[in-house]
């Protein structure tokens, strides 16, 4: 098989007929073969009964229905197992991604060689200050982050992967945002980016609220920690322990100076409590052994847990 498209969705039922025969009329125009994985994220609308419609009329149409709203990263994670194309192309279901760039994507990833093209809006009809002014800062920040300069829409839903990336990466959480950055921590280097057209939402309203941008920032963080020392978090908890520790044993060492010059002075009123560094150095010991603690508990533990993605699946076509 050529194309799996995978469309997370939540409450677009009057969309999905129009960007099914939109993507099929265009798969059929450039003789690929394809199939068309919709992820209904728990949608309170009759969302489902227009993918069962879909698929009664093609066999290319599968559908994944979750029995809560999840979030976008779980139905990209749950698409991406399921997905059989030798190039994986993700959208989103409002028509704001036009399936006419699938056959541009298709060909940066087999003749280009890329293994993630992301898609970028460079032309956008969102509000500018309650959307496109903070995605651009926010994206900026992607990129001092991530080390991956080039792209410049870190959160564009329209992008295209060799099938072997989107089967070595996790997508959990919010971590949908930063894809490119899990295929770079994965192995995967070659990044491109394509301009693509962005298209004024045509039915209903936007499903994410500004809290994306503070958990974007947030997961990012998070992100970043993790690639860094999520293998080995004793290489930070323990240098920061024992910089901790070694700040307290100065202040220690203080005190006790002070106090023994004090005693040979025969003067023996200056009480170690009374000293600024006694409590410097009791706080920085108590923190040094702490981190050390957490670092040596954060080697034994597994930060995979094992029910990490285990989403339960009402039906499934």
């Amino acid at each position: 098989m050529d194309i799996s498209v995978v469309i997370p969705l939540y409450n677009e039922e009057e969309s999905l007929s129009e960007l099914f025969g939109w993507i099929e009329r265009v798969m059929q125009a450039h003789q690929f073969s394809f199939e068309v994985i919709f992820i209904d994220d728990g949608s309170t609308d009759n969302s489902w009964s227009v993918i069962e419609q879909l698929k009664q009329k093609s066999d290319r149409v599968k559908g994944i229905k979750f029995r809560r709203n999840y979030g976008k990263s779980p139905g990209l994670h749950c698409g991406f197992q399921r997905a059989e194309g030798d190039v994986v192309i993700t959208m989103d279901a409002d028509l704001q991604d036009s399936p006419d760039e699938i056959p541009e994507l298709y060909r940066m990833i087999k003749e280009d060689g890329y293994d993630l093209v992301s898609g970028w809006k460079k032309k956008r009809y969102d509000p500018l200050f309650s959307k496109n002014l903070p995605s651009k800062i926010f994206n900026a920040t992607a990129r001092k982050f991530s080390g991956i300069r080039n792209l410049h829409d870190f959160n564009c839903g329209l992008k295209a992967y060799r099938n072997i990336v989107v089967k070595n990466i996790e997508v959990y959480n919010d971590m949908h945002r930063y894809i490119p950055y899990l295929a770079k921590i994965a192995g995967f280097n070659k990044i491109g980016e394509k301009i693509v057209q962005h298209q004024a939402r045509k039915y209903g309203t936007t499903k994410f609220g500004m809290s994306r941008f503070v958990n974007g920032y947030l997961d990012l963080i998070t992100l970043w920690f993790t690639s860094k020392f999520g293998k080995k978090p004793m290489h930070f908890f323990g240098l920061w322990g024992s910089v901790m520790f070694f700040v307290g044993f100065i202040a220690l060492v203080i005190v006790l100076s002070m106090k023994l010059a004090s005693i040979y002075a025969g003067d023996l009123r200056p009480l170690v409590t009374s000293s600024p560094y006694f409590y410097i150095s009791l706080t920085a010991m108590i923190l040094g052994t702490q981190l050390f603690l957490a670092g040596f508990i954060g080697e034994l533990i597994s930060r995979n847990a094992a029910n990490r993605n285990n989403y339960k699946i009402e039906t499934e076509l």
